[in-house]
């Protein structure tokens, strides 16, 4: 299947080349974030602000705009070469029917994401929000109004927490390049950036979550990224803030793979739920519900966040795809969220035939190979009190020795789908030592 993802994208654009030979994300090579110097007040703050994300876990990403009236991906403009003068004609066709984040909010709740992150601004330069700065903004063009705004709104009512995607690249911006080799560029650009962010800042009310990308072509002291932060946490002393405007920020944000930060740094796997970020009409690589429901389940047992996204239309309407996984995956967090939302890291990861999360002392054991009437896994190291069904809560018996924890009496067939969880109570937090197995003893040659 050939993908086409940012970092395609990031390397032809002469940006990922060292990430990609080093087998890192391009996000490392365009973040070579400044370390971070704080004092242990900040790092109280900074855990004060983020515990909410912690215990949230799912979250849904939005990329919506000029480019979704095309159809084909979201990075069209640079892909097919479109010139700017060009392509911002296509603004005055993008025509959304009114509040259709409404859909998107109820999709998300439905789904048990428990926040939301739209594109304001995406490469293209195009603006979702109402802006003093340029004509080319949702407002004064085909939307005829402030589709942030809608969006903000159909999030709170809701109950969802409210996240800003901002674009620092700009296609569109004359500056937008030559900020790199002109001083006099520069100062305009950065002025017109920092205008918007505080614009989002000020304008939507309290806003949870600032999420910048793609930095190019300035590094933090020529973004004036320290400035720019100190904005944000001055007029949003909630908010968290993502690590892509070379600064770490608050939390890393791996994407289209799933990679813990290192210590007890916040961390957020982003992904698509096919192969494009914008609408796409013609990838039809979509993920299965069983594949996003794995890939949750990993994130939370790795201590991070999984923000999976959704392409609407030029019309604002949710393709039926997503719809339809989507909907499949909320009826999996509706019976099984206990083993998701709130739950800490989780030592235990082997087994052949599923995954594990863990809340304090009780461990998930989520079998998404499903063998029959018996399942077993290795190396528990921990004594199990008592297992059950997390969907039904019905008991399930149990043997234990000192190499293997083996449940018997299951049904036939899986009795949850796609996922099916089994708690198990714990005497203490519950490890797992698989080299303790591997060194058992061995028969006779």
């Amino acid at each position: 299947m050939n993908k086409f993802t940012r970092r395609d994208c990031l390397k032809l654009l002469g940006l990922g080349t060292a990430a990609v030979a080093a087998g890192t994300s391009p996000l490392t090579a365009q973040n070579s974030n400044v370390a971070p110097r704080e004092t242990p007040a900040e790092k109280a703050d900074r855990e004060r602000r983020l515990a909410w994300w912690k215990q949230a876990k799912f979250g849904m990403f939005i990329h919506w705009g000029v480019y979704s009236v095309l159809g084909r991906h979201e990075w069209v403009m640079e892909m097919e070469g479109i010139p700017a003068q060009e392509y911002e004609k296509l603004a005055a066709q993008f025509k959304p029917k009114p509040n259709a984040a409404r859909d998107w909010a109820r999709l998300a709740k439905q789904t048990g994401q428990k926040y939301m992150v739209m594109t304001t601004k995406h490469h293209e330069g195009f603006c979702n929000f109402a802006t003093q700065t340029t004509n080319y903004c949702a407002p004064k063009q085909g939307p005829g109004r402030d589709l942030v705004r809608e969006y903000v709104d159909a999030a709170r009512a809701e109950g969802l927490r409210v996240g800003f995607y901002y674009s620092l690249m700009d296609w569109h911006h004359p500056d937008g390049s030559r900020c790199a080799e002109d001083e006099a560029a520069r100062r305009r650009f950065v002025d017109y950036i920092h205008t918007h962010i505080r614009e989002l800042m000020t304008n939507y009310g309290k806003i949870d979550i600032l999420w910048y990308d793609v930095a190019w072509p300035l590094d933090a002291k020529g973004w004036e990224s320290e400035k720019m932060n100190d904005m944000v946490y001055k007029l949003q002393p909630d908010i968290i803030v993502n690590n892509r405007n070379k600064l770490n920020g608050d939390f890393s944000t791996p994407e289209q793979r799933i990679e813990a930060a290192e210590g007890d740094r916040a961390w957020e796997s982003c992904m698509t739920l096919n192969d494009s970020w914008g609408y796409q009409k013609a990838d039809d690589g979509w993920k299965t519900p069983k594949q996003v429901v794995r890939n949750l389940i990993t994130c939370a047992r790795d201590g991070g966040n999984y923000l999976l996204n959704i392409g609407p239309t030029a019309d604002g309407s949710i393709p039926t795809e997503t719809v339809d996984i989507f909907n499949e995956v909320g009826e999996w967090t509706a019976n099984n969220g206990e083993s998701i939302y709130g739950t800490d890291k989780c030592q235990p990861t082997r087994s052949r035939n599923g995954n594990f999360t863990r809340k304090g002392n009780t461990l998930y054991f989520h079998v998404h190979y499903y063998p029959g009437t018996s399942v077993a896994f290795a190396g528990l190291m921990t004594k199990a009190l008592s297992a059950r069904l997390l969907n039904g809560g019905e008991k399930v018996d149990f043997t234990q020795d000192a190499y293997s924890i083996n449940f018997t009496g299951l049904p036939p067939t899986a009795p949850d789908h796609p996922v099916t969880t089994i708690a198990i109570e714990c005497e203490s937090v519950p490890t797992q030592d698989n080299i303790f197995v591997r060194k058992r003893g061995r028969g006779h040659v």
